[in-house]
């Protein structure tokens, strides 16, 4: 199974809002601090709540997840360039860097989850913001949108490792 690390950005409800999102990362290249060159490729999809996303993941990096503090230090990095680039992407309404961000929250989940919306990386359109009453620990992104600040990526042995996790599964089992 893979593990894809993307940024996910929810469009609304017009197919043509995600495609220009695509549009504007669709072949994107950067180079990383090891010298990875890393280019974009994009998909877009229908949520359950028929609302358009756009998925950007780079080449190139790892689609098993973060399986090292190396792999996670690259992640990080790839995930500050995102957040560089979608300061002047295309409307969104919003967006999150990470493992497996596709459709993290449907809209309607977003609303009904607002009173604990506390997740590191998300940006929101100002006026999705506005409607669901955030905290005071979101902060301007650029014009028209906010977010709670991206804490990187983090390496985690026991969800990396089968070895570590049959360990602890034995020791859990054990008391």
């Amino acid at each position: 199974m893979a593990w894809i690390f993307s940024l996910s950005a929810e469009c609304g409800s017009d197919e043509t809002q995600a495609k220009l999102f695509a549009q504007y990362f669709e072949g994107m290249t950067w180079t990383l601090s090891n010298g990875c060159q890393c280019q974009c490729q994009t998909d877009t999809f229908q949520d359950i709540d028929e609302n358009w996303w756009c998925r950007v993941y780079p080449k190139n990096l790892s689609e098993i997840g973060i399986e090292s503090p190396k792999s996670a230090y690259l992640m990080t990095e790839s995930g500050i360039l995102f957040y560089q680039h979608l300061r002047s992407a295309p409307a969104f309404r919003y967006a999150l860097v990470g493992v497996e961000v596709d459709e993290f929250r449907t809209y309607s989940e977003l609303l009904e989850d607002s009173s604990k919306l506390s997740i590191p990386g998300l940006v929101l359109a100002a006026e999705v913001g506005q409607e669901i009453k955030l905290s005071s620990a979101y902060r301007p992104f650029s014009p028209g949108y906010v977010w709670l600040p991206y804490e990187g990526e983090i390496y985690n042995p026991l969800m990396a490792s089968p070895s570590l996790k049959s360990k602890l599964n034995e020791l859990l089992l054990a008391s």
